[in-house]
């Protein structure tokens, strides 16, 4: 089992790795405030209203990277010892791209990141939601529907795949949450049918 010690600065280095938001980033460098354009999000969709869909792919692989990167470099460090710590990076990660200290704790709403922690903890449950996002996309042009319906079937698959008591299966459901809790809003203009489109 990893020091105590070693396993907080794990935690605390992947919030902060997460508290970087790259949307924010590219828009400031082209003197453009996200949050004041589109549904206000700092993610790759309001991204790709903002700057366009180079900058917006740019946004996502970044996005995406930093959940990925924080949980593997964890269990490198941690060499597997305590999943538990390996689920806690994860989601701080996820933390820190929803409430990133270096942005005034404004930031996006951690879909990819958590895409991202989900790769490197449970690829099968990662899969099986990028299936359904990109189907419910599809059908209903609506980001929105495509991240809580993948979300949501990421937390069911890997509760399945690792079985409840599982950590892992802890982490898919913290992130369901704190999925469902960001999109608040979304799910607000959903039910008065004035979703935006992207």
């Amino acid at each position: 089992m990893p020091s105590p010690w070693i396993g907080a600065a794990c935690i605390l280095a992947s919030y902060l790795v997460g508290s970087i938001c790259a949307g924010i980033v590219l828009a400031r460098r082209r003197g453009i405030d996200l949050r004041a354009i589109g549904s206000g999000n700092v993610g790759a969709t309001n991204v790709r209203r903002a700057l366009g869909s180079d900058s917006a792919n740019l946004v996502l692989v970044f996005d995406v990277a930093k959940g990925l990167v924080a949980v593997l470099v964890t269990r490198l460090v941690t060499d597997d010892s305590d999943l538990r710590i390996v689920a806690a990076t994860g989601l701080a990660a996820c933390v820190g791209h929803v409430l990133p200290v270096w942005h005034g704790f404004r930031g996006g709403k951690g879909v990819a990141t958590a895409l991202g922690v989900l790769l490197a903890t449970s690829p099968g449950s990662a899969l099986a939601a990028g299936v359904v996002y990109a189907v419910a996309h599809r059908l209903t042009h609506k980001a929105s529907i495509g991240s809580l319906s993948g979300v949501t079937v990421a937390a069911l698959s890997a509760t399945a795949i690792h079985g409840a008591a599982h950590p892992f299966a802890w982490l898919a459901w913290a992130l369901w949450v704190l999925v469902m809790v960001t999109h608040r809003s979304n799910l607000t203009r959903l039910l008065d049918h004035e979703e935006l489109d992207g």
